[in-house]
């Protein structure tokens, strides 16, 4: 019964907030849920493996904005990053541990301001690593992060991170939050090494291990909407993927810190069914939807709103998750399903991504009330477009259109995310 009511508790508070967050309730004696003695933490600083700026090499025939300078480009990170950290970066007061937790406001004004969900806790523990070197704070910052996720455990499987903080019901995860986690904590191994006061690579390990047990399909090696889910539920099953959950740089990472080779098939499988998306929904525009349901668009009021089937405020990151995949690991697959993306909307919009509208059906018609300008849809395609040459000046127009934009929580994270990839900086564990 308690199950019973942390699925409907978080089916109805996702509607109510519009945030998209299995239901095999693993034994806590069973599984580790941390290496770190969390009382020992006190503030320290390891030597930096990879300071900011970074520059890294894309894979070939792969495009940087031309028409500023790598310094221009670097500043803008930083500017960037000071209004985020200043705006969403909020002191959650000392842990049991006697650390300074640290978490991600999920918007400027309340009530949002004093609300955290784990796929904002997953983008600051990517983005802080990835500054640290201009960052001096960085670690301690990541180190809060880390222990405000580990303070507001899911109930469901306690390896991974409650989706909404401080909701008090329905304390479950959302796939994407915990899938951001475990990657910063791979790039904090890498950025600092694990012999200090939290052994990062064993943290992730455990994560990506309740990641893989509890929420990815056993069959359908796809990720599900989180630990909620069960496998074989008609409604919310392993077939019923969020298209941006589609994460396929964090899956490749996993594999490789782990040694499972069935990451690869999570990889495979979220790109087969983009690609028969792809072929069967979207032949002319490549659009993906938010939802999915067996291999298909999800109907209407599937989990959120009426365009749970569209191209909206799910979909919008997919261009950014594939697309820098296909940069980062050099992937045919991922880039072919992002140039037919990105080809398509610098068509629609005559070249100006100010006619970028927010949100599409899949055949490329606007979506009503969408006639008005997001970073939010427009960043991604930088990402997108960073895989065609042809659109080089497509790509200079997207960066000038968002690289000072600043709006609020989920629009500027995933804004500073895409000009991470974009200024060449974001790398991977």
């Amino acid at each position: 019964m308690k199950r019973l009511l942390i699925v409907l508790s978080i089916v109805l508070t996702m509607l109510a907030c519009n945030i998209p967050s299995r239901m095999i309730t693993p034994t806590t004696e069973s599984i580790q849920i941390s290496t770190t003695q969390m009382a020992t933490l006190e503030p320290t600083s390891e030597p930096i493996a990879y300071p900011f700026p970074q520059h890294v090499t894309y894979a070939s025939n792969s495009i940087l904005p031309s028409h500023r300078t790598q310094e221009q480009l670097d500043n803008d990170m930083r500017a960037f990053y000071d209004q985020w950290k200043s705006e969403y970066l909020i002191e959650a007061g000392t842990g049991t541990n006697g650390i300074m937790m640290v978490r991600v406001a999920f918007g400027k004004d309340e009530p949002n301001y004093s609300t955290t969900v784990s796929e904002g806790q997953g983008y600051g523990m990517m983005i802080v690593p990835m500054m640290a070197g201009y960052d001096p704070d960085a670690q301690s910052i990541f180190d809060g992060l880390w222990a405000f996720a580990r303070a507001h455990p899911s109930e469901i499987d306690p390896r991974l991170m409650d989706w909404n903080v401080p909701n008090p019901e329905g304390n479950a995860s959302a796939f994407d939050g915990d899938a951001d986690i475990a990657y910063g904590l791979l790039l904090a191994d890498a950025q600092w090494g694990s012999d200090g006061r939290v052994n990062y690579k064993a943290e992730a390990v455990i994560m990506i291990r309740g990641i893989l047990e509890s929420t990815i399909g056993s069959e359908s090696h796809l990720p599900m909407l989180g630990d909620w889910v069960n496998v074989s539920e008609p409604q919310y099953n392993q077939y019923t993927p969020r298209s941006s959950d589609f994460m396929l740089a964090n899956f490749r990472a996993f594999g490789k810190a782990t040694n499972e080779p069935v990451w690869d098939d999570v990889v495979l499988q979220s790109q087969n069914i983009m690609m028969g998306i792809q072929n069967s929904y979207s032949n002319e525009t490549g659009l993906l939807p938010d939802f999915i349901v067996n291999g298909e668009p999800a109907p209407s009021n599937f989990l959120e709103n009426t365009t749970d089937g569209s191209y909206n405020y799910n979909a919008g990151r997919d261009p950014w998750r594939v697309g820098m995949d296909a940069l980062l690991h050099d992937d045919a697959t991922s880039r072919a399903i992002v140039q037919k993306i990105s080809r398509w909307i610098e068509t629609s919009t005559n070249g100006d991504p100010n006619n970028i509208r927010a949100g599409y059906e899949l055949d490329g018609t606007p979506l009503p009330d969408s006639e008005y300008f997001t970073t939010f849809f427009v960043a991604p395609m930088g990402v997108a477009a960073m895989n065609d040459p042809a659109q080089q000046e497509w790509l200079n127009a997207i960066y000038d259109s968002v690289y000072e934009n600043h709006l609020d929580y989920y629009e500027d994270s995933v804004n500073f995310l895409c000009l991470l990839v974009m200024t060449g900086n974001f790398w991977t564990p």
